[in-house]
């Protein structure tokens, strides 16, 4: 029944914070938006993503989304200077990974397959 995923989202405290955030990391405006609630950021490889805030959806940090990065420790940099968190950057044998979270205490992965 389930095709895919059309778009994965995270509920936020502070909408303003959070986009100006994404805005930033993302490098990119929202394709779609509606002022103080919704910003959904779509790639060219189809995925979207979107950060919201619903009186009906109350904050709750989300599990973890694997953002893909050309290059993890400049992305763990740009996190932490936009006001999130990011730890140094690793390796596993697959990739090279930095575990951080956004202005909103969102959990997430800056990632790159080897």
């Amino acid at each position: 029944m389930v095709t895919g995923i059309d778009t994965h989202v995270y509920t936020v405290k502070d909408f303003d914070r959070a986009l100006a955030f994404y805005r930033a990391l993302f490098e990119r405006e929202p394709g779609t938006s509606m002022p103080g609630t919704w910003a959904e950021f779509e790639f060219a490889d189809g995925s979207a993503f979107a950060i919201g805030k619903h009186e009906n959806f109350p904050w709750q940090a989300g599990t973890m989304v694997m953002f893909a990065v050309p290059d993890v420790p400049a992305a763990a940099e740009l996190v932490r200077k936009l006001g999130g968190t990011a730890e140094e950057p690793g390796e596993s044998p697959v990739c090279y990974m930095s575990f951080a979270e956004d202005t909103e205490g969102n959990k997430l992965v800056l990632h790159r397959r080897k």
